[in-house]
């Protein structure tokens, strides 16, 4: 029987950083269903302040759900960007 594979959806609003902050977001990377996994991510942000960063990383394990759903937790730093060289902070729960 194969493995069904599944993905969620993740969105937020970054730190507030050099005046301004960005929103995102994307959809995670399908992954395993029914076992204990992780999920890649990759989006852009918002054009603000006249540019946009970048959000890659890996959300942290499942954490199961008394309904038989799940979710994952993600955090991390956005790329180096802007006339200001900076970047922001970001993190929140995907969606079930």
């Amino acid at each position: 029987m194969p493995v069904q594979g599944h993905v969620h959806e993740l969105r937020g609003v970054t730190s507030y950083d050099v005046g301004h902050n960005h929103r995102y977001a994307g959809t995670t990377e399908p992954a395993p269903s029914g076992v204990q996994h992780t999920h890649r991510y990759f989006t852009f942000t918002t054009v603000d302040d006249r540019h946009r960063h970048q959000i890659r990383g890996v959300t942290g394990p499942a954490i199961q759900l008394p309904n038989g759903g799940h979710y994952h937790e993600f955090s991390g730093f956005t790329t180096v960007d802007g006339v200001t060289p900076h970047r922001h902070s970001y993190s929140g729960r995907t969606s079930l």
